[in-house]
């Protein structure tokens, strides 16, 4: 058994499950960070065990987004249709806990020693902010983005592939009528890169799609990266952090909640420090 923080989570990997838990607390119960949920977890726990073992197939349940975990793992969501059985298991918990299990494995939910307490005001103003993003009646005001257009752009995005052109990696991919633009063949680039820039936008300036958030946030930050295999990205960072930005700081990619829109989230890659 080993324990450690990836992506910005808790992490506990053993042979025959990996466990990820969410690092603040309301009381004594796990609860999610401002743009956290089960689906973003799962994408963790996916990540942190591909680095071990190979996965054919993964077993879903409702309260997870399947095709965000697919997309952003490159791993194949277990039909019920199919003949044999998942080579593994998502389960939920009733906090801000995910299991990822070879099925029948015994799992041990261990007492992690981080725990980062949320004030409950504003835990309970952000569920609340979201609540209201996923009516199926809330559209954005600003650059409108249907869920058609989210859906086949989503998979460069979240799996951060990209093209091989002329002069490299480019990200993300050029298409047109007639295929490629810039390159051919897909290129899996690091997740991680250094800053080039940064900003924050006040809560007033901010784009229409986080005029939920934004006020509770104290504004929405974005970065400018140099990713290490080359391409230069912008990209929002976590909500749930507040890190302290310089020139040059290393910054990993980590998926997380972007904004919500007609009863559908969408999600995406935001950025955090590598040392946090």
């Amino acid at each position: 058994m080993t324990e450690e923080v990836w992506m910005g989570y808790l992490v506990d990997h053993c042979t025959n499950y990996t466990v990820v838990q969410s690092p603040f607390v309301l009381g004594e119960e796990r609860v999610f960070g401002a743009d956290s949920d089960a689906t973003t977890l799962s994408v963790a726990a996916i990540l942190h065990r591909l680095q071990h073992d190979a996965i054919a197939s993964v077993a879903v349940p409702d309260g997870i987004d399947a095709d965000t975990v697919s997309t952003a793992c490159n791993v194949h969501v277990w039909d019920e249709e199919s003949e044999a059985g998942p080579e593994w298991d998502l389960l939920l918990s009733e906090e801000a806990i995910i299991v990822l299990a070879r099925p029948g494995a015994d799992v041990e939910i261990s007492v992690m020693d981080i725990a980062v307490e949320v004030d409950r005001p504003f835990n309970e103003a952000i569920l609340t902010a979201w609540e209201m993003e996923l009516n199926t009646l809330h559209v954005s005001q600003g650059a409108y983005v249907s869920q058609a257009q989210y859906v086949e752009a989503a998979s460069p995005r979240l799996s951060l592939s990209g093209q091989i052109g002329a002069n490299g990696p480019v990200w993300p991919p050029r298409y047109s009528a007639h295929g490629p633009v810039n390159g051919n063949g897909v290129h899996k680039l690091t997740p991680n890169g250094h800053v080039l820039s940064w900003t924050t936008l006040s809560a007033a300036g901010s784009p229409s799609e986080f005029s939920l958030r934004a006020p509770l946030l104290g504004g929405v930050s974005t970065v400018l990266l140099e990713l290490t295999d080359g391409p230069n990205g912008v990209f929002l960072i976590v909500d749930d952090e507040e890190p302290e930005l310089s020139m040059d700081a290393p910054m990993e990619l980590v998926v997380r909640r972007i904004y919500a829109q007609e009863g559908f989230i969408r999600y995406g890659l935001k950025a955090r420090p590598m040392s946090a």
